[in-house]
């Protein structure tokens, strides 16, 4: 268990250095990995939303490629990571159709880390905020 753990670290310190190199491994781009397991299947590879899942569903995936530009140009980081997240966002306003990633992350965590004192939420927010840096830099310029 405290391989994993310490596996997360390096994984951790890898993106935030900038020579991306920890141990002579190349840098792993953690936003990157967690979208294509978690929300290529809907939103597909390039986040236009053309995933194979979206064939399936009721409404119409949305483009995350563009959510600056129908934000009047601006990303709106706290509503993207309120959206991801899913915990706080109270389903009477909106469809319920995206998983609640927080709360998959959080049971995720808990099994895992329970050997020392570990804080589930910040594992979390590293998730919902690594996502959130991959799909910024999926914007349409």
């Amino acid at each position: 268990m405290r391989r994993a753990m310490i596996a997360a670290v390096l994984s951790g310190i890898a993106v935030a250095l900038p020579s991306g190199a920890v141990l002579g491994q190349p840098r792993t781009d953690v936003g990157k990995a967690e979208f294509e397991a978690k929300c290529a299947s809907c939103h597909g590879l390039s986040g236009k939303g053309e995933g194979s899942f979206g064939e399936i569903m009721k409404i119409k995936t949305p483009d995350l490629t563009t959510i600056a530009k129908r934000n009047g140009g601006m990303f709106p980081v706290d509503r993207v990571k309120m959206t991801i997240d899913g915990r706080e966002t109270p389903r009477a306003h909106g469809t319920g159709d995206m998983p609640i990633w927080g709360s998959r992350y959080s049971r995720e965590a808990a099994p895992r880390y329970d050997d020392f004192r570990y804080d589930p939420e910040a594992y979390v927010q590293v998730r919902v905020l690594a996502l959130v840096d991959y799909i910024h830099r999926l914007q349409a310029r």
